[in-house]
């Protein structure tokens, strides 16, 4: 099969669109014949060589996939030779076949096809795992979203909204902070001209992908138990943290990475995400936004693409038949 390979760390020239050997199923496992993969934050970080895969995943980028199941691993019960599928993946999206333990597949959501449905996994189980699951927003509750947006950004938005959520997000310019709006975010900041703690004033739940540059302000904006939810190290890896607004405020800091999990805790939120997530996308209240579509051949210029921010939403690689 035909493959993104990263020739050396680097940028994106550095990766190439190459032969190499077909993957199999393993027991538990399923082969997915891939129709499109999608460009998340840490291939970025992989390309560069700073962020490498699990022991045991594929060296290959790319976190998720949509596409065909091609053949089932021994064991394997509820899914059959050509049933359409999206994926959360440990690695292997960039590619022509990609195997997947069969806890982290999900059926297409009612009404999305096969291509775009490539958005969803990811961005789908961060969020879900993140703001409902450890974050625990509620009905009438506050959700402040950085990066509103990028992909995890437009999902989160969504999914608030469709919970009974009021939504704040931070975006770097006036007509991204205006697609958040039509997605449903009720506040808006401009984070390169507004202080979103002076903006907000008070969230319970923070979905943060800055880290370090941000943490100060998150403790500030946390409302009385509020839940400040870390998943990007964008702004620095080293803060402070004051210890005395956590106690006041009685708030929780939690640091949650998707990609290391095992497969059963993988899988265990892809159940929810399948229960609780897919019939709102498949009535049309929460949706994959896809702001470009690139050949999976060229997934360096995607690369490019999300690191100048100028796409709003999911860059898409498509396979080329």
């Amino acid at each position: 099969m035909r493959a993104i390979t990263v020739r050396e760390p680097g940028g994106p020239d550095v990766l190439e669109w190459t032969e190499v050997p077909d993957p199999v199923p393993g027991p538990g496992e399923v082969l997915i014949d891939v129709a499109a993969s999608a460009v998340n934050r840490a291939d970025l970080l992989q390309r560069q060589g700073v962020y490498p895969p699990p022991k045991g995943a594929s060296e290959i980028i790319g976190l998720e996939c949509s596409g065909t199941i091609a053949q089932l691993g021994e064991g394997v019960t509820g899914w059959s030779v050509g049933d359409e599928v999206c994926a959360l993946l440990a690695g292997g999206g960039y590619a022509e076949k990609v195997v997947v333990p069969a806890p982290q597949v999900l059926p297409l959501p009612q009404g999305v096809d096969v291509v775009t449905a490539a958005a969803l996994p990811e961005v789908a189980c961060t969020v879900w795992s993140n703001v409902v699951m450890d974050g625990r927003l509620k009905l009438g509750e506050t959700l402040l979203v950085h990066g509103g947006a990028g992909g995890i950004g437009t999902h989160a938005i969504q999914v608030a909204k469709a919970l009974g959520a009021t939504v704040a997000a931070t975006a770097g310019s006036d007509e991204r902070l205006a697609k958040c709006r039509e997605l449903g975010a009720d506040l808006t900041v401009n984070y390169r001209t507004q202080d979103f703690v002076a903006e907000v004033k008070s969230a319970d739940v923070v979905l943060d992908n800055m880290g370090a540059a941000y943490l100060p302000r998150n403790i500030d904006v946390l409302a009385p138990d509020g839940r400040l939810m870390i998943i990007g190290m964008q702004g620095g890896v080293k803060g402070e943290l004051p210890i005395g607004k956590l106690l006041a405020k009685r708030a929780t800091v939690m640091a949650a990475g998707l990609r290391g999990r095992s497969v059963e805790n993988k899988g265990a939120i892809v159940a929810q995400v399948r229960e609780h997530l897919w019939p709102l996308v498949g009535s049309g209240a929460v949706q994959p936004i896809v702001g470009r579509v690139v050949p999976m051949s060229d997934a360096a210029q995607a690369h490019r693409l999300l690191e100048t921010g100028d796409v709003f939403g999911k860059v898409l690689l498509r396979r080329e038949r």
